[in-house]
This record gives structure tokens, C-alpha cells and sequence, in this order.
């Protein structure tokens, strides 16, 4: 018989993860920036929590540390932690000195040691370094100082210790030497520790100090987080290129299917994988339902079924097959789209999470359409001065543009209808997000760039030339919606130009919000011919 025994957690059980759920949470750091590495070290130093067991970060390990640190300059303090080595040169050097008086008339140069001793440094491994090349008189002295030699280095660094830290230590117990030297390389061994864990260096960190130091949870925090680690380098999902970590493909794919569950969780729970429409065209079988064939509908025979019901009426041969026998599968209706994301880059969309928030949304609806739409041509273009498109294993390190800030709508949505005017189709999109009025244009291929006239103002120019833009997409049969994360007047009144222009959509939302809007939307225009 098997027996479980159950107890306590108390932090020593090993915490059991995988990769999956370790680059999950390393997908929450990676929507807030651009940079994998960046993300990877927030992720280490922040820490996490897994089904309601934390796994302490880096910074907690410091801040533990640092803790103990400030516990010892509160209770210590080292006023006297030469003063038993001082005690013992000045004793021995008492004995020397009797011993020079005693020989004055009886030994040539006598005087001159006497000087010598006068005129030691007050530093007492100085002191020590200087008798070196004195020659004692007094043996028992002699035997003393090369014992006290053999402490040198010892004393040599407890004296620049105190030097430079002995304001710090204000505590009501004085250490006594040897006291003092532990609690030294004790403080040696935390400062190493502390540089470490703030540059975050997991192969040179100790394992027997941290153990020494924080304790054995602390010792056993540390080795989840290692793990968490370990878990991220083995997965798969980033790849080693030069210096720099960067996402795998699968990587890559994992990021787009987490943003689609988070921002698609709720919506549409039970609705089937396809484009419906109303309108015959491209059909689909689907053999799990079937029905009574209905006149002008496709003759798609459930053979089975359609003989079961000719049996039941009538049994024996020759069959005789009546039209209410006839039983059909029933057919999906579908049509396929091309659909271009018009992505502002511009530096207004570093605030309020907005361009977070917008790739977020990117990577959901590219990894949707790639999964329930794969017919569907999809693409991302990134406006700022300029356009780019973006391909999608750039994406999740994509970021706003800080050297080129301005907003050029216009050159998106022409990049985007030469992307569309490559794939043809009936249903041809362009989705914008955006948080601001364009304030750059091409003019016969020549870059303008402008300023509001305000402070929330609009570039006269600029939205003149973009609105230009939308009626060429327009009659191309493009339709364009636009998703805004601002809903200031001067925004609203362009847009509503566009949307007049256009006959498309226009939803002012929130960053928080925009994923489910955005989902929602897509899919409903997809239910019906555009």
C-alpha cells in the first residue's frame, strides 16, 4: 500500500515549475519593453508568484542581506579592535626600551636605537613594518614582535577596515580583536555577495555564503530562483545570437498565444474556428450535424443516414428513395480576409502602458488569425516618421520610436494598401492604433514634418495629406478602422473625417481595454460580407 504523507510547507520542499509557466511570467515583463534581456533581469529581480508560492527576486536577497548588514552596525562597534595588538607592541617595546637604558654606557649606538624607537608611526602595522630592520637587544622583546609579525596582515587590513567603516559601526558591544577580525570577513563576504546579487551574476554567487549568511530558506529561495533560470535557458524559447539573447520562433509563437489568452479570455468561448457568411461561396462540410436536404442547398449526402431512413419506411429490396428520405450534412459558409494592423510607434505611445498595451494586441490578433484563419493574409506595419512593416519575429522586442517621434499616418496606410494590393481579396482591412493626429507627410517623395499649432492641437498640413491617403484606400474598397487610446477634440475630429471618408469604424477605448475591442470587433466583421 502506497502512503502520502502531507505537511507544513516551510520553504525547504523543492518548488516544482516548468518552462511553460516560467516564460509566462517572463511574457508579463516582455509586453513593458523591448528588450529580451531587459525583461529576463526585471523578471530576476522582482521575483514571482506561482499558484501562491513566491519566488523571491534578486532585490529580496539584497534587501535580506543589506538587513543584516545594518543588524551588525547596530549592534557592534570598533572602537577597541586593536587595542590588544597595541597593548602587546607597546609592552614588548617597554622591555626593549629598559634593556637600551641598561646598556647606554656599556655599547656603541645605543642613542641611536633609542631615536629609532621614539619616532615609530603611530599606525600600528606601520610600527610593525618598521622594526623589521631594527635589531633588538632585549631577546624575550625579539621572540614577542616576530610572534606579533606573524599577525600583520590581519592587523593591516582590520586597520583599514576601521578606517573606513568604523563610523558606521555604532553598536553598544566592542569587539575585542579576533572578535573583530571574524566580524570583518564576515563583512568581506556580504559586500562580495551584495555585488553579485546586484549585477546579477548566478555562476560566481555562493552557495555556502548565502547559506551562512541568510539562512536555509533563503539558501532554498535562491535555488527556485535558479531554477526559474535553468527552466529558461533549456526551453527553447530564446536562442543565444552573439552576445544577446533574443525569442526562438516557438518563442516567438508562445508570446502571441499567451496575449491571446489574456485578451481574449471570455469572449466567444464556444464559436467554431472560421469565417462565417451568409453569401454561397466557399463551403465547408461539418459531419457531426446533419439535417433534412432542403431544395437548392448543396447535395452533400449523408449516404448512411438517407438509406436508414428508406429502411425504416419500407424494408426490403429494391429500395425505393423518396425526397424526405434524403438527409445532407450541414455546410459552413465562409470567406477569406486581408487584414493589415497599422501600429502607431510614435513617442507619445510610451505613455500610459498605450504601446504596451497595442502589442499586446498585435501578437493576440496575428497568433488568432494564424490559428483559426489560416487562410487569412495578415500583416503589421509600424508608423512613426516613417513606416516599416514589421515581421512578426521582431515584434515582441518592437518599441516606440524615440529618435523619430513624430506620426506618419499617411505613409502606414499607403504601406499597407501595397501589402493588401498583393494579397487581393473582397475583404480587405486596415485596423489603426493610434493615440494621436499625424503630424508628418510625403509630398512628391519629400519628408514634412510638423508640430501641432497647439498643445493638443492639429498639423493642418499633415492631416490634410493623410486625409488624402484615406480616400485612395478608400477606393480601393479598403476599409479602415481605428482603434484610439486618446479622446482629446482634435483627434476625434480627424478621425471622424476619416471614418466619414471611409464609411469605417471608429472605437475610442482605454490601453486596458483596447484588446477586447479590438478581438471583438475583427471577429463580428467577420460574420457578416463586408
Amino acid at each position: 500500500m502506497v502512503t502520502a504523507r502531507y505537511t507544513q510547507w516551510d520553504g525547504t520542499q523543492k518548488l516544482r515549475l516548468d518552462a511553460d509557466k516560467v516564460f509566462e511570467k517572463l511574457a508579463e515583463y516582455l509586453s513593458y519593453t523591448d528588450d529580451i534581456r531587459q525583461a529576463m533581469d526585471w523578471m530576476m529581480r522582482q521575483g514571482m508568484d506561482f499558484e501562491g508560492v513566491r519566488v523571491m527576486g534578486l532585490e529580496e536577497f539584497l534587501e535580506q542581506l543589506r538587513q543584516e548588514m545594518r543588524q551588525r552596525y547596530r549592534d557592534f562597534n570598533l572602537r577597541n579592535a586593536l587595542a590588544e595588538m597595541e597593548q602587546r607592541l607597546e609592552a614588548l617595546l617597554e622591555r626593549e626600551r629598559q634593556m637600551l637604558q641598561s646598556l647606554r654606557n656599556q655599547k656603541p649606538g645605543i642613542e641611536q636605537k633609542e631615536r629609532q624607537l621614539q619616532r615609530l608611526p603611530r599606525r600600528l602595522s606601520e610600527a610593525l613594518r618598521r622594526l623589521e630592520s631594527y635589531e633588538f637587544e632585549d631577546e624575550s622583546a625579539r621572540s614577542d614582535y616576530e610572534k606579533l609579525l606573524t599577525e600583520y596582515e590581519n592587523i593591516r587590513d582590520l586597520e583599514n577596515f576601521r578606517d573606513r567603516y568604523n563610523h558606521m559601526f555604532h553598536g553598544p558591544k566592542s569587539l575585542g580583536y579576533r572578535e573583530a577580525l571574524e566580524l570583518m570577513r564576515e563583512m568581506e563576504r556580504m559586500r562580495r555577495l551584495e555585488q553579485d546579487l546586484i549585477h546579477g551574476n548566478f555562476d560566481t554567487i555562493s552557495l555556502e555564503d548565502l547559506k551562512d549568511l541568510l539562512g536555509q530558506q533563503a539558501y532554498q529561495d535562491f535555488q527556485n530562483l535558479r531554477q526559474v533560470m535553468v527552466l529558461l535557458q533549456r526551453s527553447g524559447y530564446m536562442i543565444q545570437k552573439g552576445e544577446h539573447m533574443q525569442l526562438s520562433p516557438k518563442g516567438v509563437r508562445r508570446i502571441g498565444q499567451l496575449a491571446l489568452r489574456d485578451i481574449y479570455q471570455g469572449l466567444l468561448k464556444d464559436r467554431p474556428g472560421s469565417h462565417l457568411t451568409d453569401f454561397r461561396g466557399i463551403t465547408e462540410m461539418r459531419p457531426d450535424e446533419v439535417k433534412p436536404y432542403t431544395f437548392g442547398e448543396p447535395l452533400n449526402l449523408n449516404l448512411v443516414g438517407t438509406l436508414k431512413h428508406s429502411l425504416a419506411r419500407k424494408p426490403g429490396v429494391p429500395l425505393r428513395l423518396e425526397p424526405s428520405d434524403f438527409e445532407i450534412y450541414e455546410n459552413d459558409y465562409g470567406s477569406s480576409s486581408s487584414t493589415v494592423l497599422c501600429l502607431d510607434m510614435s513617442w507619445s505611445m510610451s505613455w500610459e502602458g498605450r504601446f504596451a498595451a497595442a502589442k499586446k494586441v498585435a501578437m493576440a490578433l496575428e497568433t488568432l488569425i494564424r490559428s483559426k484563419f489560416p487562410r487569412d493574409f495578415f500583416s503589421i506595419v509600424g508608423f512613426f516618421t516613417r513606416a516599416v512593416e514589421l515581421k512578426l519575429k521582431d515584434l515582441p522586442e518592437a518599441s516606440w520610436n524615440m529618435g523619430d517621434p513624430f506620426t506618419n499616418l499617411q505613409d502606414g496606410l499607403r504601406l499597407a494598401s501595397e501589402l493588401l494590393s498583393r494579397h487581393p481579396s473582397r475583404n480587405q482591412h486596415i485596423i489603426v492604433i493610434t493615440d494621436g493626429q499625424p503630424t508628418a507627410y510625403f509630398l512628391n517623395k519629400r519628408l514634412y514634418c510638423e508640430w501641432p499649432l497647439s498643445f493638443g492641437g492639429i498639423s493642418m498640413r499633415a492631416a490634410q495629406e493623410t486625409l488624402k491617403e484615406v480616400e485612395r484606400v478608400t477606393r480601393k474598397g479598403i476599409t479602415v478602422n481605428t482603434f484610439m487610446l486618446d479622446d482629446s477634440p482634435s483627434l476625434r475630429a480627424f478621425v471622424e473625417k476619416m471614418t466619414q471618408i471611409n464609411r469605417g469604424r471608429a472605437l475610442y477605448t482605454r490601453p486596458d481595454h483596447l484588446g477586447e475591442y479590438m478581438l471583438v470587433d475583427y471577429l463580428a466583421k467577420k460574420r457578416r460580407r463586408i
